[in-house]
């Protein structure tokens, strides 16, 4: 099963990953996180393994990003708040996983660099491009 919502946020997250800069997402009002939306359990879509290394990419760059730009970044947790909100909406265990995967990416980075190096900044560029190419695969694959 294709998801509409994450195939459009996949695009704008493929060209915010090759252009290097962050997506602004705006919020939703709190009575709307308050709802509770069931949805029975379906099998996960094809591309699940894929947006699973994606949620460990947008962890890796938030921590290189935030550690070597002089300004607070925050739009790499914001397109992973957005692909939670799309891909996982009531479906706890898959968002835990990614989550997890967010995580892990962050803290990989977190554990190696304390400062900003010139390999930090080489492995955030790499990390940008195998996003963005993850991305174009998703959508080109399974966007039809």
């Amino acid at each position: 099963m294709v998801r509409l919502p994450a195939l459009i946020l996949s695009v704008i997250m493929s060209a915010a990953l090759l252009c290097g800069t962050h997506i602004a997402v705006a919020q939703e009002p709190a009575e709307e996180e308050a709802a509770t939306v069931v949805v029975p359990d379906l099998p996960p879509p094809p591309y699940e393994a894929r947006l699973l290394r994606l949620a460990e990419i947008l962890g890796s760059v938030q921590y290189l990003r935030s550690l070597c730009s002089s300004e607070e970044e925050t739009g790499w947790r914001d397109s992973m708040q957005a692909l939670l909100n799309s891909e996982t909406a009531g479906e706890a265990h898959r968002r835990e996983q990614f989550t997890a995967g967010y995580n892990r990416g962050f803290r990989a980075f977190a554990a190696v660099y304390t400062t900003c190096t010139e390999a930090a900044v080489v492995a955030e560029e790499r990390y940008r491009h195998e996003g963005a190419t993850l991305v174009a695969e998703i959508v080109s694959r399974y966007g039809n």
